[in-house]
Protein backbone atom coordinates (compact mmCIF):
# COMPACT_ATOMS: atom_id res chain seq x y z
CA UNK A 1 0.00 0.00 0.00
CA UNK A 2 2.77 2.55 1.28
CA UNK A 3 4.95 1.46 -2.36
CA UNK A 4 1.44 2.56 -4.21
CA UNK A 5 0.77 5.30 -2.62
CA UNK A 6 4.42 6.59 -2.93
CA UNK A 7 4.22 8.67 -6.50
CA UNK A 8 1.11 10.65 -4.96
CA UNK A 9 3.43 13.75 -2.97
CA UNK A 10 6.30 14.16 -5.84
CA UNK A 11 3.19 14.70 -8.84
CA UNK A 12 1.41 17.03 -6.37
CA UNK A 13 4.65 18.65 -5.48
CA UNK A 14 5.60 19.40 -9.09
CA UNK A 15 2.21 20.78 -10.13
CA UNK A 16 2.65 23.06 -7.04
CA UNK A 17 6.09 24.03 -8.02
CA UNK A 18 4.61 24.88 -11.48
CA UNK A 19 1.47 27.14 -9.61
CA UNK A 20 4.24 29.09 -7.99
CA UNK A 21 6.06 29.48 -10.80
CA UNK A 22 3.27 31.03 -12.82
CA UNK A 23 2.32 32.97 -9.98
CA UNK A 24 5.62 35.07 -9.20
CA UNK A 25 5.67 35.75 -13.44
CA UNK A 26 1.89 37.16 -12.23
CA UNK A 27 2.80 38.99 -10.10
CA UNK A 28 6.07 40.28 -11.50
CA UNK A 29 3.78 41.41 -14.44
CA UNK A 30 1.81 43.17 -11.97
CA UNK A 31 4.41 45.04 -10.23
CA UNK A 32 5.42 45.99 -13.90
CA UNK A 33 1.98 46.86 -14.82
CA UNK A 34 1.40 49.43 -11.43
CA UNK A 35 4.79 50.70 -11.66
CA UNK A 36 4.22 51.80 -15.66
CA UNK A 37 1.11 53.67 -14.60
CA UNK A 38 2.99 55.24 -11.92
CA UNK A 39 5.39 56.73 -14.34
CA UNK A 40 2.92 58.09 -16.52
CA UNK A 41 1.76 60.01 -13.71
CA UNK A 42 4.48 61.06 -12.52
CA UNK A 43 5.62 62.07 -15.84
CA UNK A 44 2.12 63.77 -16.55
CA UNK A 45 2.40 65.99 -13.26
CA UNK A 46 5.52 67.07 -14.33
CA UNK A 47 4.31 67.99 -17.60
CA UNK A 48 1.75 70.03 -15.34
CA UNK A 49 4.72 71.49 -13.86
CA UNK A 50 6.72 72.14 -17.20
CA UNK A 51 9.44 70.31 -15.63
CA UNK A 52 10.52 69.07 -19.05
CA UNK A 53 13.81 67.20 -18.25
CA UNK A 54 11.67 65.43 -15.29
CA UNK A 55 8.80 64.40 -17.51
CA UNK A 56 11.01 63.01 -20.16
CA UNK A 57 13.16 60.79 -17.50
CA UNK A 58 9.49 59.44 -16.20
CA UNK A 59 8.49 58.69 -19.75
CA UNK A 60 11.39 56.78 -20.64
CA UNK A 61 11.46 54.67 -17.22
CA UNK A 62 8.10 53.95 -18.37
CA UNK A 63 8.95 52.70 -21.52
CA UNK A 64 11.56 51.28 -20.76
CA UNK A 65 9.24 48.84 -18.23
CA UNK A 66 6.60 48.38 -21.35
CA UNK A 67 9.40 46.63 -23.07
CA UNK A 68 10.09 43.69 -20.29
CA UNK A 69 6.35 43.30 -20.63
CA UNK A 70 6.40 43.38 -24.11
CA UNK A 71 3.85 45.72 -24.97
CA UNK A 72 5.41 47.31 -28.34
CA UNK A 73 3.36 50.07 -28.75
CA UNK A 74 2.99 51.39 -25.67
CA UNK A 75 6.99 51.20 -25.45
CA UNK A 76 7.44 53.34 -28.69
CA UNK A 77 4.55 55.83 -27.39
CA UNK A 78 6.45 56.20 -24.05
CA UNK A 79 9.52 56.90 -25.52
CA UNK A 80 7.51 59.48 -28.09
CA UNK A 81 6.29 61.34 -25.15
CA UNK A 82 10.00 61.08 -23.79
CA UNK A 83 11.16 62.81 -26.57
CA UNK A 84 8.34 65.56 -27.15
CA UNK A 85 8.92 66.37 -23.09
CA UNK A 86 12.72 66.45 -23.62
CA UNK A 87 12.33 68.81 -26.94
CA UNK A 88 10.52 71.39 -24.88
CA UNK A 89 13.44 71.54 -22.14
CA UNK A 90 15.97 74.81 -21.87
CA UNK A 91 18.30 74.67 -24.70
CA UNK A 92 21.26 73.58 -22.30
CA UNK A 93 19.07 70.27 -21.42
CA UNK A 94 18.35 69.90 -25.35
CA UNK A 95 22.02 70.17 -26.43
CA UNK A 96 22.59 66.74 -24.04
CA UNK A 97 19.58 65.51 -25.23
CA UNK A 98 20.97 65.50 -28.71
CA UNK A 99 24.30 64.78 -27.77
CA UNK A 100 23.12 61.15 -26.09
CA UNK A 101 20.90 60.53 -29.21
CA UNK A 102 17.43 60.79 -27.19
CA UNK A 103 15.71 62.78 -30.48
CA UNK A 104 17.32 58.94 -32.74
CA UNK A 105 15.68 57.39 -30.11
CA UNK A 106 12.14 58.89 -30.47
CA UNK A 107 12.55 58.95 -34.13
CA UNK A 108 13.25 55.44 -34.31
CA UNK A 109 10.62 54.88 -31.62
CA UNK A 110 8.05 57.24 -34.30
CA UNK A 111 8.97 54.86 -37.30
CA UNK A 112 8.05 51.54 -35.28
CA UNK A 113 4.58 53.09 -34.52
CA UNK A 114 4.18 54.66 -37.37
CA UNK A 115 5.11 50.25 -38.56
CA UNK A 116 2.37 49.08 -36.58
CA UNK A 117 -0.15 51.70 -38.20
CA UNK A 118 1.28 50.52 -41.44
CA UNK A 119 0.63 46.92 -41.40
CA UNK A 120 -1.40 46.24 -38.60
CA UNK A 121 -3.79 48.40 -37.65
CA UNK A 122 -3.94 49.90 -41.35
CA UNK A 123 -4.57 53.52 -40.74
CA UNK A 124 -2.31 55.57 -43.04
CA UNK A 125 -2.98 59.06 -41.85
CA UNK A 126 -1.36 58.14 -38.46
CA UNK A 127 1.34 56.21 -40.28
CA UNK A 128 2.08 59.66 -42.23
CA UNK A 129 2.17 61.88 -38.86
CA UNK A 130 4.16 59.41 -37.13
CA UNK A 131 6.89 59.14 -40.16
CA UNK A 132 6.99 63.15 -40.09
CA UNK A 133 7.44 62.84 -36.83
CA UNK A 134 10.53 60.96 -37.50
CA UNK A 135 11.89 62.71 -39.74
CA UNK A 136 11.50 65.33 -37.98
CA UNK A 137 13.84 64.23 -34.83
CA UNK A 138 16.29 63.19 -37.41
CA UNK A 139 16.61 66.99 -38.82
CA UNK A 140 17.16 68.08 -35.60
CA UNK A 141 20.25 65.88 -35.32
CA UNK A 142 21.43 66.55 -38.77
CA UNK A 143 20.26 62.57 -40.05
CA UNK A 144 19.19 64.06 -43.50
CA UNK A 145 19.37 60.17 -44.94
CA UNK A 146 17.28 58.87 -42.64
CA UNK A 147 14.84 61.95 -42.47
CA UNK A 148 14.64 61.40 -46.22
CA UNK A 149 13.72 57.65 -45.89
CA UNK A 150 11.18 58.73 -43.73
CA UNK A 151 9.68 61.61 -45.85
CA UNK A 152 9.68 59.29 -48.84
CA UNK A 153 7.14 57.02 -46.99
CA UNK A 154 5.29 60.16 -46.24
CA UNK A 155 5.51 60.98 -49.99
CA UNK A 156 4.29 57.47 -50.80
CA UNK A 157 1.83 57.16 -48.82
CA UNK A 158 -0.14 60.89 -49.34
CA UNK A 159 0.03 60.15 -52.92
CA UNK A 160 -1.81 56.80 -52.14
CA UNK A 161 -4.12 59.03 -50.06
CA UNK A 162 -4.59 61.32 -53.44
CA UNK A 163 -3.08 64.17 -51.15
CA UNK A 164 -0.77 65.19 -54.29
CA UNK A 165 0.49 68.86 -53.39
CA UNK A 166 1.77 67.27 -50.40
CA UNK A 167 3.61 64.37 -52.22
CA UNK A 168 5.34 66.86 -54.74
CA UNK A 169 6.44 68.81 -52.09
CA UNK A 170 8.21 66.19 -50.23
CA UNK A 171 9.85 64.43 -53.55
CA UNK A 172 11.23 67.48 -54.72
CA UNK A 173 12.28 68.68 -51.60
CA UNK A 174 14.23 64.82 -51.25
CA UNK A 175 15.62 64.97 -54.75
CA UNK A 176 17.18 68.18 -54.38
CA UNK A 177 18.60 66.84 -51.24
CA UNK A 178 19.92 64.10 -53.35
CA UNK A 179 21.52 65.64 -56.43
CA UNK A 180 24.22 67.31 -55.02
CA UNK A 181 25.44 64.15 -53.24
CA UNK A 182 27.33 61.78 -55.61
CA UNK A 183 26.62 58.66 -53.47
CA UNK A 184 23.02 60.00 -53.93
CA UNK A 185 22.11 61.76 -56.59
CA UNK A 186 21.13 58.57 -59.27
CA UNK A 187 17.99 58.33 -56.89
CA UNK A 188 17.17 62.11 -57.89
CA UNK A 189 15.69 61.23 -61.22
CA UNK A 190 13.33 58.71 -59.38
CA UNK A 191 12.07 61.03 -57.07
CA UNK A 192 11.52 64.03 -59.70
CA UNK A 193 9.79 61.19 -61.95
CA UNK A 194 7.41 60.34 -58.93
CA UNK A 195 6.79 63.93 -58.46
CA UNK A 196 6.25 64.09 -62.12
CA UNK A 197 3.34 61.44 -62.47
CA UNK A 198 1.55 63.42 -59.22
CA UNK A 199 1.66 66.43 -61.17
CA UNK A 200 0.24 64.66 -64.64
CA UNK A 201 -2.81 63.39 -62.40
CA UNK A 202 -3.37 66.98 -60.91
CA UNK A 203 -2.99 68.73 -64.71
CA UNK A 204 -1.48 67.88 -67.39
CA UNK A 205 -0.04 71.31 -68.08
CA UNK A 206 1.14 71.56 -64.31
CA UNK A 207 3.19 68.35 -65.63
CA UNK A 208 5.21 69.58 -68.68
CA UNK A 209 5.96 72.90 -66.39
CA UNK A 210 7.39 71.00 -63.88
CA UNK A 211 9.30 68.45 -66.02
CA UNK A 212 10.93 71.53 -67.80
CA UNK A 213 11.72 72.90 -64.19
CA UNK A 214 13.40 69.72 -63.31
CA UNK A 215 15.30 69.24 -66.45
CA UNK A 216 16.78 73.08 -65.31
CA UNK A 217 17.36 71.58 -62.19
CA UNK A 218 18.79 68.26 -62.84
CA UNK A 219 20.15 67.89 -66.19
CA UNK A 220 20.49 64.14 -66.06
CA UNK A 221 16.95 64.27 -65.60
CA UNK A 222 16.77 64.84 -69.04
CA UNK A 223 18.26 61.73 -70.49
CA UNK A 224 16.87 59.70 -67.91
CA UNK A 225 14.19 56.60 -69.02
CA UNK A 226 11.84 58.35 -66.74
CA UNK A 227 11.40 61.67 -68.58
CA UNK A 228 11.38 59.83 -72.07
CA UNK A 229 8.92 57.90 -70.48
CA UNK A 230 6.69 61.19 -69.42
CA UNK A 231 7.27 62.59 -72.78
CA UNK A 232 5.78 60.09 -74.46
CA UNK A 233 2.43 59.73 -71.88
CA UNK A 234 2.04 63.74 -72.57
CA UNK A 235 1.87 63.36 -76.03
CA UNK A 236 -0.22 60.65 -75.83
CA UNK A 237 -2.36 62.20 -73.15
CA UNK A 238 -2.50 65.27 -75.09
CA UNK A 239 -3.75 63.48 -78.26
CA UNK A 240 -6.16 61.18 -76.06
CA UNK A 241 -4.72 58.01 -77.71
CA UNK A 242 -5.03 55.31 -75.39
CA UNK A 243 -3.09 52.86 -76.98
CA UNK A 244 0.14 54.80 -77.58
CA UNK A 245 -0.25 55.38 -73.56
CA UNK A 246 -0.53 52.12 -73.13
CA UNK A 247 2.65 51.14 -75.60
CA UNK A 248 4.74 53.86 -74.07
CA UNK A 249 3.98 51.93 -70.37
CA UNK A 250 4.53 48.53 -71.68
CA UNK A 251 7.93 49.78 -73.16
CA UNK A 252 9.13 51.31 -69.64
CA UNK A 253 8.32 48.31 -67.89
CA UNK A 254 9.83 45.61 -70.39
CA UNK A 255 13.28 47.09 -68.66
CA UNK A 256 12.80 48.72 -65.67
CA UNK A 257 10.07 46.72 -63.89
CA UNK A 258 6.84 49.11 -62.50
CA UNK A 259 6.35 48.35 -58.73
CA UNK A 260 2.12 48.88 -57.26
CA UNK A 261 3.06 52.91 -56.72
CA UNK A 262 3.77 53.51 -60.16
CA UNK A 263 1.28 51.47 -61.65
CA UNK A 264 -1.08 52.39 -59.52
CA UNK A 265 -0.38 56.26 -60.39
CA UNK A 266 -0.06 55.88 -64.09
CA UNK A 267 -3.67 54.26 -64.26
CA UNK A 268 -5.40 57.33 -62.73
CA UNK A 269 -3.51 59.12 -65.35
CA UNK A 270 -5.03 56.73 -67.86
CA UNK A 271 -8.27 56.97 -66.70
CA UNK A 272 -8.33 60.54 -67.61
CA UNK A 273 -8.13 59.39 -71.10
CA UNK A 274 -11.39 59.45 -72.71
CA UNK A 275 -12.33 55.58 -73.65
CA UNK A 276 -9.86 54.44 -71.39
CA UNK A 277 -10.23 50.75 -70.55
CA UNK A 278 -9.03 51.41 -67.29
CA UNK A 279 -5.67 48.94 -67.62
CA UNK A 280 -2.30 48.92 -68.74
CA UNK A 281 -2.74 45.87 -70.94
Amino acid sequence: MCDHASPGPPHMGSSTAGSSEEGKRGAEEYFLEDACEMYARAANMFKMAKNWTAAGNAFCQGARLHMQLQNKLDSATSFVDAGNAYKKADPQVLSTCVLQGRFTIAAKHHITIAEVYESELVDIEKAIAHYEQAADYYKGEESNSSANKCLLKVGHYSAQLEQYPKAIEIYEQVATNTMDNPLLKYNAKEYFFKASLCHFIVDELNAKLAIEKYEEMFPAFADSRECKLLKKLLDAHEEQNCEAFTEAVKEFDSISRLDQWLTTMLLRIKKTIQGDAGDLK
